[in-house]
């Protein structure tokens, strides 16, 4: 068996590593030269995911991993293939397929009879079925289902910890027939191993579902549940703060009730999962009015707290805010709808000047992301709008002349800045230190 893993990106990849430690041969497949080149040197072409450099260097100095830029040669001398490609969204929330599709029609114009086709990467539901079935049947002129085999199984993996968690969740697959799903199973039976979980209602491992639209609602419902969870944690905070409520203790107290989770709020939701699966769902589900609100609550939440510093500052004309963080979270070099640009928009809106610090990125790289970086000069405000652990031991020396810290991701320590004369406002508790 030779598996082709189209997409190297930080899912793509540690895939690609964990089916070669496997001692499987892996061709993986990229379009851009750059990843490619590092790759084949066994060089990560991204820093923070746990186990990946020593993997990736193993398994490209065992010769079972190798990179190409060419998609349909890649393809061709596979018997599995694996999609990673991600899917995104234009600024209206609409599906942007114009990559997974490019990537489809290279594998279509490859694929071999009998192999079997996974596609990983989060989709609306019916797309696997209806849209990628049709196209790769079209260019390689095999039938789906019996000339080679279809499945959907969504990657359900955090970056930075994703070898842990391939082992921790359970592995969903969906085919568009019986056959589809029975070689999806044992493909990922083969390269997974599974941590003992004896709260799951049945055994971990690889879990069979009906339907390819089964295993991409099952993503869907994960990820739009915890995006209507946090916009109800988030309206909770707002509630809280006008009361005078610590909402964390009132979180903490309602999550005891074996029942209840609900998450803690935070500055905004970032990430390629959290703001953009449920508008994949909405996509199929417009009247879903639960989720759009949900959605319209969390885009929200930046402008709220920069009003309610507007408040603390008695207005942000010419007063420099710093931002803490450009990565949507912490440890993780990656900025994709980070809750920074938002922030920064809303205090440039009200006449402040917003500047910008992270330690997993330089100024220039700062500056590329359009933030003017931090000199480390006086500023009036701060807002930890990541959790890094570098943020952790955070205190009024490094925010020198900040008369009020905000913290979105609730990770300081109060004491620290008791006496300090610096206001220290955790979303959702209001101002508590002085």
């Amino acid at each position: 068996m030779r598996v082709c893993v189209v997409g190297l990106g930080k899912i793509g990849l540690p895939l690609a590593v964990q089916i070669a430690s496997k001692g499987i041969e892996v061709i993986g497949a990229d379009i851009s030269s750059q990843t490619v080149d590092q790759v084949n040197k066994g060089l990560s072409p991204f820093p923070g995911e746990v186990g990946l450099e020593e993997m990736l260097r193993d398994a490209v100095d065992r010769g079972v991993l190798s990179a190409v830029t060419d998609t349909q040669r890649a393809v061709t001398e596979s018997s599995v293939v694996v999609v990673v490609v991600p899917l995104v969204t234009d600024e209206d929330g609409t599906p942007d397929f114009a990559a997974i599709d490019s990537a489809t029609m290279d594998i279509g114009s490859g694929l071999q009879e009998g192999t079997l086709l996974s596609y990983e990467t989060t989709l609306p539901v019916g797309t696997t079925r209806t849209r990628f079935g049709p196209m790769i049947q079209e260019s390689s002129g095999l039938e789906a289902g019996s000339g080679f085999y279809l499945v959907h199984s969504p990657e359900r993996v955090y970056s930075g910890r994703i070898f842990s968690d391939l082992r921790r969740y359970p592995k969903l697959v969906g085919g568009i027939n019986e056959e589809s799903r029975e070689r999806g199973v044992a493909f990922y039976e083969t390269i997974l191993e599974f941590d003992d979980r004896p709260d799951l209602q049945r055994p971990n491992g690889v879990w069979p579902l009906a339907s390819a639209e089964a295993a991409e609602m099952a993503k869907l419902a994960e990820t739009t549940y915890r995006d209507v969870n946090i916009a109800l944690a988030n309206q909770f905070a707002e509630f809280a703060e006008s009361t005078g409520v610590d909402v964390a203790e009132v979180i903490d107290a309602a999550n005891s009730q074996p029942f209840s989770h609900i998450h803690r709020p935070g500055v905004a939701v970032g990430g390629h999962c959290i703001p953009v699966y449920p508008r994949f769902y909405l996509s199929g589900h417009p009247n879903a009015e639960l989720v759009d609100a949900a959605r319209r609550v969390n885009l929200s939440v930046p402008e709220r707290v920069v009003e309610t510093l507007e408040r603390d500052l008695d207005g942000l004309g010419e007063q420099t805010v710093l931002i803490l963080g450009a990565a949507y979270r912490g440890g993780v070099k990656e900025t994709a709808f980070s809750g920074a640009f938002d922030l920064a928009l809303e205090i440039s809106k009200r006449g402040g000047l917003p500047v910008v610090a992270d330690p997993l990125y330089d100024d220039v790289e700062i500056a590329e992301l359009g933030f003017v970086p931090w000199d480390g000069s006086k500023v009036d405000a701060a807002i930890v709008q990541a959790d890094h652990a570098e943020y952790r031991d955070l205190d009024p020396a490094a925010v020198p002349g900040a008369r009020v810290v905000y913290d979105g991701r609730n990770i300081l320590n109060p004491t620290t800045w008791v006496g300090s004369g610096v206001t220290l406002r955790i979303i959702g508790q209001g101002a508590n230190s002085r």
